[in-house]
């Protein structure tokens, strides 16, 4: 016999959250459950504002239709909206036991903008030291002082940096003049640093830093393909779609020869430990980019490793189904 439910949730954000020029005070999403006999499979629909094609009442209306359908036992395609197919498909892959329970918590830190911050935080770990740092949100200049910084005082510091297309070219250019030279191929890469794919290819050619395509795998006329000075795709499941259509990113990705990285669309600790776990399973040699929980004030059903924030348990939530 299926069951089905659905919660609504509404976590506040830390105050300096950020998107495309908006603040983010709450993350908005639902919370799916499904039950099959004596199986169960959890989903996180989370909508990112500004980056998402859909709202979060677009997802509810578009997970509601499906969930019906299912429950009376009708395996229909799962719905186009991304953020729903990939909530959906993580439901059913806990069921299927298709989403291996091994995860991968680590992350890399995200810097904010305080250097000294991030110098705690990987002091502390042993092994290899990748952080990511959000550049322009701030004058290029500036941000080329911190990355340079950064990589002057850690020497075995790689840096992922991303550029969510802020910059000119010539914005690119004053950061990229603050970089040493000598420095630069200890950037992992830069996503998306210019308002375009052409500028931003020219801006690898010219700095020698290596570029990753973030948005761009999100549109259209998009084509897989190995190009130079592209090193990685940053791949954000709840933005893409189905655990399917992931897997399939991956797959092309590593046929490239490119690194694959599995990245968070801020979703809540719930979405952050499948995540954690997809990542495991389909990019075990590549740190997945997952740091975003400590932007929250809480858990959600579901608690990350160590994390000291409360953890609301699923009936606290607003049930819709």
């Amino acid at each position: 016999m299926r069951r089905v439910e659905l919660w609504r949730f509404q976590v506040p954000m830390d105050a300096g959250v950020v998107l495309r020029e908006r603040r983010l005070k709450t993350r908005d999403g639902l919370l799916v459950r499904l039950t099959d006999g004596d199986k169960q499979g959890c989903g996180e629909i989370s909508p990112l504002p500004g980056f998402s094609i859909e709202t979060v009442e677009e997802a509810q209306s578009e997970a509601l239709l499906w969930l019906q359908a299912w429950q009376t036992g009708n395996d229909t395609d799962l719905p186009e909206i991304p953020s729903v197919a990939f909530g959906l498909s993580c439901a059913l892959a806990e069921i299927s036991g298709e989403l291996p329970l091994a995860a991968d918590y680590r992350a890399a830190p995200l810097c904010t903008g305080d250097p000294d911050e991030l110098f705690e935080m990987l002091s502390a770990i042993d092994g290899e030291k990748i952080a990511k740092v959000k550049v322009g949100l701030y004058e290029a200049v500036r941000d080329g002082m911190v990355v340079n910084l950064l990589l002057e005082a850690m020497p075995d510091l790689r840096l992922r940096l991303d550029a969510n297309r802020a910059w000119t070219p010539l914005k690119a250019q004053q950061f990229a003049k603050y970089v040493n030279p000598d420095l630069r191929s200890r950037i992992a890469f830069i996503e998306e640093p210019c308002k375009t794919r052409e500028q931003s290819r020219a801006f690898a050619r010219e700095t020698g830093i290596a570029i990753a395509w973030d948005e761009s795998l999100r549109e259209p006329d998009f084509e897989f393909a190995a190009e130079p000075g592209l090193s990685a795709l940053v791949i954000k499941p709840s933005l893409t779609g189905s655990l399917g259509k992931v897997r399939q990113q991956v797959e092309q990705a590593h046929a490239l020869g490119l690194t694959a990285v599995i990245s968070s669309s801020i979703e809540t600790s719930l979405g952050l430990t499948q995540l954690a776990r997809i990542a495991a399973w389909l990019t075990p040699k590549t740190l997945p980019g997952l740091d975003t929980l400590s932007l929250m004030q809480a858990q959600l059903v579901r608690e990350w490793p160590d994390s000291p924030l409360p953890c609301w348990p699923l009936e606290s939530l607003e049930r819709v189904l």
